[in-house]
C-alpha cells in the first residue's frame, strides 16, 4: 500500500522557503507514530530541511543530482524506482515535497492528511483532492489550544476503486 502523508492548510499550502509554515506537535506525534518502522519517500530538499534522518525509518529519496548518497539512504532518481525499492508487502509512505506529492498521486491507494484549518501565504502546495477520484472515510477535528495555533482535522481518504 501507497499512502501520501501530509499536513495541508486548506488552500493546499504546505509549506514555504522549505519549511512548514505552522507548529502542530498532536501532527508531529501522529506522523511519527504511522511511520515508525516504515518506507518513507521523499524529495532532496525535504531529506535535507531535517536535521538528521528520522529515526526507526529507511529513507528513500528522489533526486536528480548524480552524486549524492547520504549514508544509510536509498537514493534514485524516479517515483517508480523510489517505488521498486521498497518491499511490496510493506506500506509505503510518501513524506514530500510537493513536487514528489504530485508524481505519487496516481500510485497512491491512501491519504493522511492533516488538514490544518487556515490559508497560508506558500511556496509548496499538495495536489488537488479529486473527489471522483478520493472518498474522505475518516476526519477527526481538533480545535485550537495552547500548543496549536490552528483548528485541524486528521483525515483519511481512500482511492475509489
Amino acid at each position: 500500500m501507497i499512502t501520501l502523508i501530509a499536513a495541508v492548510a486548506d488552500n493546499l499550502a504546505l509549506g514555504k522557503n522549505n519549511d512548514l509554515i505552522w507548529h502542530l506537535p498532536n501532527d508531529f506525534k501522529r506522523f511519527k507514530a504511522i511511520t515508525s518502522g516504515h518506507y518513507i519517500i521523499m524529495g532532496r530538499k525535504t531529506f535535507e530541511s531535517f536535521p538528521k534522518p528520522l529515526p526507526n525509518r529507511t529513507h528513500v529519496i528522489i533526486t536528480r543530482q548524480k552524486n549524492y548518497h547520504p549514508e544509510g539512504c536509498i537514493v534514485v532518481d524516479s517515483i517508480e524506482k523510489a517505488i521498486e525499492a521498497c518491499p511490496k508487502t510493506e506500506t509505503i509512505f510518501v513524506i514530500g515535497g510537493g513536487e514528489i506529492y504530485n508524481l505519487a498521486m496516481p500510485f497512491a491507494d491512501q491519504l493522511d492528511i492533516t488538514r490544518v484549518h487556515h490559508h497560508f501565504e506558500a511556496d509548496t502546495f499538495f495536489p488537488e483532492i479529486n473527489p471522483k477520484k478520493w472518498q474522505l472515510s475518516e476526519s477527526e477535528k481538533h480545535l485550537k489550544d495552547e500548543k496549536h495555533l490552528y483548528d485541524y482535522s486528521f483525515e483519511t481518504y481512500l482511492k475509489i476503486k
